[in-house]
């Protein structure tokens, strides 16, 4: 099945909305621009096999050929160039490697060009002036003309050959990049939006609760998991930066199982928190089609850029993308601005354990103990550094360790930790009640349990 088709079949099949359809790169009507770019050149004896070998820098070739792909002096649209350097010997082209029709195509050329001498009568021009002379194509296309750009020195000369098709060819590209990057730009706002939406509601019904009607603990779990999940992007050693959407959505379908397998969303409290972990999915599922959908234009510009270079060899694969590298699709960035819209505006409302973790015991740095360098360690190993006159903070080995004392409890922060983590704060509380009975009463200190006659 030709790509032209799959991607015709995928815009059709992939549920993508109408609007966006319309914005897709128009690999056919590309295709068939690139015919007659190549048309184009084989009526001017540069097909590619010649093109490749005029092109090439290794050769010594008489004639070299540039083609290149530079925005217009007042604009960002990019103009393809054709240039021709060729070397002259009494009117004629040294070279056995060309073949008839290029031969016949330079010759007519050069015999068009002004002899060393010719321009004797005109006003003498200073040495930085660039010489510019229309002179008539000697091709079957009457549209085009060929210009000289330079004369360079003994028997050189270069001239432009300002291609016809190859120039429809990238405007329509670039029409359509401009189009796509629209289109991204608005959707890309429209998601944000949603976020913050979706972040005010999530703040409403995870907000701690006198009474237990509180969904916090099951906010944080569903969090946890979409964090352990990175569903759009890896940080691993080994497995790192933006995913593809294939592997997104294999991620967003591991989040999806471990939700329910925990039964997270049965156990919500409030109606609101079902209706907003569902709007959560549903902006996951958004921003996965947007990666679909952007995966699947790069495909369409890759694939007609390597057939322009297959048909062509004058390398616009690498050329074009560094030419338009301020471009918003060829970065693909749109998933890495809504996650971290994602990460700052909504993930981040609900507090995680893992942020007040007391960096020596592991456990929650309950009874917080601020050192004056601002690191925070929990009270029992800040007792536990004194008692082996530890002067240097572990983390930054600032001299403050024996300086703390009650006034370096961060009251604030302790009140934070009991109202947002209540389960892990208890737990903590055992475990220092457990670890002081120990070391006063000895290692078969067994706290006493609570007993109701």
């Amino acid at each position: 099945m030709k790509f032209a088709h799959e991607l015709k079949q995928s815009l059709a099949t992939q549920g993508f909305p109408p609007h966006w359809v319309a914005h897709a790169i128009p690999y056919g009507q590309l295709k068939k621009c690139l015919k007659k770019v190549q048309r184009e050149l084989q009526e001017l004896g540069l097909d590619a096999e010649t093109l490749r070998a005029l092109l090439d820098p290794k050769t010594d070739s008489p004639v070299a050929l540039n083609y290149s792909l530079n925005p217009s002096s007042n604009s960002q649209i990019v103009r393809p160039k054709l240039t021709v350097e060729i070397h002259l010997h009494d009117g004629n082209i040294v070279d056995a490697s060309l073949t008839p029709a290029t031969r016949q195509f330079f010759e007519k050329i050069s015999s068009k060009l002004p002899l060393d001498g010719s321009d004797a009568t005109k006003e003498p021009k200073s040495a930085d002036s660039t010489p510019t002379e229309t002179v008539e194509e000697a091709t079957p296309a009457p549209s085009q003309a060929l210009t000289i750009a330079n004369r360079v020195g003994n028997g050189y000369d270069t001239i432009e050959v300002p291609l016809v098709s190859d120039g429809v060819f990238f405007d329509i590209l670039q029409n359509d990049v401009s189009s796509l990057d629209a289109l991204q730009a608005t959707e890309r706002d429209q998601l944000k939006e949603e976020v913050k939406d979706l972040g005010k509601q999530v703040s409403h019904v995870a907000r701690p609760g006198r009474f237990s009607k509180s969904d916090l603990d099951r906010w944080r779990r569903i969090f946890e998991l979409y964090l352990d999940a990175e569903v759009f992007f890896a940080t691993h050693e080994r497995d790192h930066g933006a995913r593809s959407s294939q592997k997104a959505l294999q991620q967003l379908q591991w989040f999806q199982n471990q939700v329910q397998k925990q039964e997270l969303v049965k156990s919500f409290k409030r109606p609101e928190s079902r209706a907003a972990f569902s709007k959560f999915l549903e902006l996951n599922l958004n921003l996965l089609k947007h990666l679909q959908f952007q995966e699947l234009n790069l495909l369409a510009i890759t694939k007609i850029l390597k057939k322009f270079d297959k048909r062509t060899a004058l390398g616009v694969s690498r050329a074009f993308p560094s030419a338009i590298s301020s471009r918003k699709l060829l970065s693909g960035d749109i998933a890495k601005e809504v996650c971290a819209r994602i990460s700052d505006e909504l993930v981040s409302i609900i507090p995680q354990v893992n942020d007040y973790l007391c960096p020596i015991c592991y456990a929650i740095a309950y009874q917080p103990v601020r050192l004056d360098c601002q690191h925070v360690f929990c009270i029992r190993c800040s007792v536990k550094l004194q008692r082996r006159h530890e002067e240097y903070c572990p983390l930054c080995r600032a001299r403050v360790v024996m300086d703390a004392s009650a006034k370096n409890i961060d009251s604030e922060l302790e009140k934070f930790m009991r109202k947002n983590f209540p389960a892990e704060v208890k737990e903590k509380e055992r475990a220092d009640q457990i670890e002081r009975g120990i070391e006063e009463f000895g290692p078969s200190y067994k706290p006493a349990e609570c007993a109701v006659m």
